[in-house]
């Protein structure tokens, strides 16, 4: 009876509601990383209400390709079977502070349509990294990069573009928070449970005012709200440091789940909806791509996610290198095939497929040429590759640099590693040309043309 009476009341709920109530549901993603997956459960507890603020986020000028509308629905579903990435931004916004900020946290959410499969990766922010049209720097920059010197899309687009060429993967939408938006949003669901492995005592827990303090925590199931969840998930005060700390985001993030999809939460949530939405309003910064149909729809399709069956996993000291800078600074440096095989353990492809093992036994080498005038093209299409798990062992200039369009030249059989190849930099099938040279220094050679938009 009262899942025919919520059914009922969905269909009847105006569509400004949906919209608002799915802006909600988008805090409890940026918090939880997978909140999209209560929306329909809490829109189904909730009251018909218009007073509710303002929404943001853009009205589609067109249909979008992705959703469309099925009868009896009051909201269209994600047809789309592409794959869903998203980059969870984190960042230490001070109310006194008017400055660029550097990405505290930084996590990659991603689902697979098809199969339900979702992934999460923590990306720690002293990994040191080429950061696209800058230099190396640790990535966590990116953000304070592309605000400081106006990048377009912003510190949010360079971080996006940064982790896509150092991970190798397309990212769709961002999603930005910072730590206000956290601590309030965990006080308003009652807090959250943690079972803290180990014990921490971190003496210089920093304070807004750019202070220290005490922070202690026994191992031990604990109760946490808002200031101690987050003091919880950043502390670096832990025999793994940096690692721990990526560990235990996570762990929050799971702790934030499980507490907005019990039944008993759901009303309290959902009347706290205008509250809740205004602080959103103040503190979260969305991809301008997303659409509000799209929005809705992305909620309604993650409810079909089973978050015991995700995988969680971080990039940790056994794909990066601890390192000092001349300038003292503590890097870590990667270990790109290592970390190669976290992000694709995340996405799902190992132990999936065949390909990827296949791929690695034809142990294909490759050299990467610059056919445009466009310096410093090759290298960085070398640093690309390498990324992707491919060896590249030499990168010049071709012997002109006129080239209209690029090849992937086979002086050797490595069909998986050019179909690879191909796929990495969007290169069309005509790009392949089969030299047969068997005593060619390498078994690939890639000339990079005009019409080599860099993977975009």
């Amino acid at each position: 009876m009262a899942s025919t009476q919520a059914g009922t009341l969905l269909n009847k709920l105006p569509y400004k509601l949906l919209i608002n109530l799915s802006l909600l549901l988008i805090y409890v993603l940026l918090t939880a990383a997978a909140g999209f997956a209560v929306f329909v459960k809490v829109r189904q507890g909730v009251s018909v209400s218009e007073i509710l603020p303002e929404f943001t986020i853009r009205q589609p000028e067109q249909e979008s390709p992705n959703v469309e509308r099925v009868a009896g629905e009051a909201y269209k579903i994600w047809t789309d079977t592409d794959r869903i990435t998203v980059l969870i931004l984190g960042i230490d916004e001070r109310v006194q502070e008017t400055d660029y900020w550097r990405t505290d946290t930084m996590i990659l959410a991603t689902l697979d349509p098809v199969t339900m499969q979702a992934g999460v990766l923590s990306i720690p922010r002293d990994l040191w990294v080429p950061i696209p049209g800058y230099t190396e720097n640790r990535i966590n920059t990116a953000h304070f990069l592309g605000d400081a010197y106006k990048h377009p899309g912003g510190g949010p687009a360079l971080a996006v573009e940064t982790v896509e060429y150092n991970l190798g993967v397309d990212i769709d939408y961002y999603v930005r928070l910072n730590f206000q938006a956290f601590v309030e949003f965990v006080d308003r669901i009652g807090g959250i449970t943690i079972d803290v492995p180990e014990t921490i005592h971190d003496p210089l827990y920093p304070t807004a005012d750019y202070g220290y303090q005490l922070f202690h925590v026994d191992a031990g199931v604990h109760h946490f709200y808002g200031e101690e969840a987050l003091k919880y998930a950043r502390t670096r005060h832990s025999n793994g440091g940096d690692f721990d700390r990526a560990r235990r985001q996570q762990q929050v993030i799971k702790a934030i789940f499980k507490r907005v999809t019990e039944a008993n939460m759901l009303p309290q949530l959902a009347a706290q909806a205008p509250e809740m939405l205004q602080l959103l309003e103040k503190s979260v910064k969305l991809d301008p791509k997303l659409q509000l149909d799209e929005v809705i729809a992305l909620g309604a399709l993650a409810t079909k996610v089973n978050m015991d069956e995700a995988r969680f996993r971080v990039i940790d000291e056994r794909s990066t290198l601890i390192k000092r800078t001349m300038d003292d600074m503590d890097i870590l440096i990667p270990l790109r095939d290592e970390i190669r095989r976290v992000r694709d353990d995340v996405f799902g492809l190992i132990g999936n497929g065949e390909d990827m093992q296949t791929l690695e036994g034809e142990a294909a080498t490759l050299s990467v040429l610059n056919g445009t005038q466009t310096a410093g093209l090759a290298f960085s299409t070398y640093q690309f590759l390498e990324a992707n798990g491919l060896r590249v062992l030499a990168y010049d200039n071709a012997d002109r640099q006129d080239y209209d369009t690029s090849l992937v030249i086979l002086n050797r059989d490595k069909p998986l590693t050019a179909q690879h190849i191909l796929s990495a930099l969007k290169l069309p099938q005509s790009a392949v040309v089969h030299g047969n040279n068997p005593t060619a220094a390498y078994d690939i050679v890639v000339i990079l043309g005009a019409d080599y938009t860099n993977g975009q």
